[in-house]
């Protein structure tokens, strides 16, 4: 993914005030519907399946450092997300993709 992207991630990380945080961890469906939009949002910039999936895990990765699991399916995630190695952390991030991509 170029470093373009990445920074663009970075920001919008970093910008996510507490509020607007709570609100989209505050449950699995929240945080899925969260996803799906920003994915939406990648391929309508032409992002491919591979590029989305480098985002997801940026995403993933960030929120395992950064943030306490709200409810069980977060929880899981993030001990999946810790005891995986980088290749399964990125083929668990094709999984998420994968999951809002077919519910939507």
């Amino acid at each position: 993914m170029g470093n373009k992207i990445d920074e663009r991630i970075d920001n919008k990380l970093n910008s996510i005030g507490t509020e607007e945080k709570e609100e989209i961890l505050k449950n699995f469906s929240a945080f899925k519907s969260y996803l799906s939009e920003k994915v939406a949002a990648g391929e309508k910039l032409g992002l491919s399946d591979e590029a989305l999936a480098k985002a997801t895990e940026k995403v993933a990765g960030y929120l395992a450092k950064h943030e306490d699991p709200r409810n069980r399916e977060e929880h899981l995630l993030q001990q999946l997300w810790n005891s995986g190695s980088k290749e399964e952390q990125h083929a668990l991030s094709h999984m998420l993709l994968n999951l809002v991509k077919n519910e939507g």
